[in-house]
């Protein structure tokens, strides 16, 4: 006990004295102090003291699939500052294959009293994941916000790039490059958002199902998918993320073949150094600093006890045109 009261007053900036008046629930401690006390309780990992676990902190868990991806990271910056503007702490919980779940993250996010919860790039984009801890969050009431496509059955507010758009756009520019063989690189067939760029691609003039790849989102799915588009005689291709489309290039180039002059090559995203790859890379851009703050103003919203319907709200991404796309040789 010692201890705890030490590093709680330590975090907060505050004696031992108040700490322990807090924790057993004494009068004479501003409603401020208070809350900073019960917020560093939850940071260090302590639970709170059973008179005081009704209390909802002011935490919010930020649940991502993964940082090796840099399209995360920026995002979590993003949301981070702005739930701070707000009066609210973040709790970045990270997805590890073998290791802590999503499913995991929402269990220790209910004990630890969080006020809600953003999720980015989660299970709900994929139709067949396991769903249970997200119908767990609404049993519980516990404000959430879903960024990017989600399947339809949740009921969660979203904020989503409109991916119908993103693939309209940047199959438009290729074509307008002189390209008709194109070829599309998406993540895996459940994945909603890839779904609606495929829609997008197949509702495109001499679209060729068979020129549709699906894969992993990594730097080798991009690569083994590129692979078989390349042996099939594409001349550009459009990638549903940053990281497969870096993938596809180097799939290009161990196919003899360079990129932009023989195979062009369009990414989704515009993650963080795009514009210092070889060659800088042609994407469509997500607005993630309009979507983060978007986010944080609906779980706020909903926090605060605000009606706040559970609708889609659609950001027109950006074509962002570099050096890795060129005119199709004839």
């Amino acid at each position: 006990m010692t201890r705890r009261l030490a590093e709680v007053a330590k975090k907060v900036g505050v004696s031992e004295a108040t700490v322990s008046r807090v924790l057993n629930g004494k009068p004479g401690v501003s409603e401020a102090t208070r809350e900073a006390v019960l917020t560093a309780l939850d940071v260090l990992g302590y639970e709170r003291p059973t008179q005081l676990r009704g209390d909802r902190a002011r935490l919010v868990g930020l649940v991502l699939p993964e940082l090796q991806n840099p399209i995360f990271p920026a995002f979590a910056e993003v949301v981070g500052g702005a739930l701070a503007q707000q009066g609210f702490t973040s709790l970045l919980c990270t997805r590890t294959v073998g290791g802590v779940s999503e499913a995991d993250y929402v269990d220790l996010l209910l004990q630890q009293q969080v006020s809600g919860v953003v999720f980015a790039g989660g299970f709900y984009a994929q139709a067949d994941a396991p769903h249970g801890h997200y119908e767990l969050i609404q049993e519980r009431k516990l404000p959430t916000v879903l960024v990017n496509a989600a399947v339809d059955h949740l009921g969660f507010p979203q904020v989503s790039s409109d991916d119908y758009v993103a693939a309209e756009m940047a199959i438009g520019h290729l074509r307008a490059l002189g390209h008709r063989r194109i070829g599309m690189v998406l993540g895996p067939r459940d994945h909603i958002p890839s779904r609606r760029k495929l829609e997008a691609f197949m509702a495109a003039e001499e679209a060729d199902p068979g020129l549709v790849e699906h894969t992993m989102f990594s730097l080798e799915g991009g690569h083994a998918a590129a692979t078989k588009l390349v042996n099939s005689g594409v001349t550009g291709i459009v990638c549903a993320s940053d990281i497969l489309a870096l993938g596809a290039i180097r799939a290009v180039r161990r196919a003899g073949l360079s990129v932009p002059d023989e195979v062009s090559v369009i990414g989704y995203d515009d993650s963080a150094m795009m514009n210092c790859t070889d060659p800088p890379l042609t994407t469509v851009r997500q607005p993630i600093d309009a979507m983060g703050r978007a986010a944080v103003d609906m779980l706020v919203a909903l926090i605060e006890r605000a009606v706040v319907p559970a609708d889609e709200l659609l950001f027109e991404p950006e074509l962002v045109v570099r050096a890795s796309t060129a005119r199709a040789r004839i």
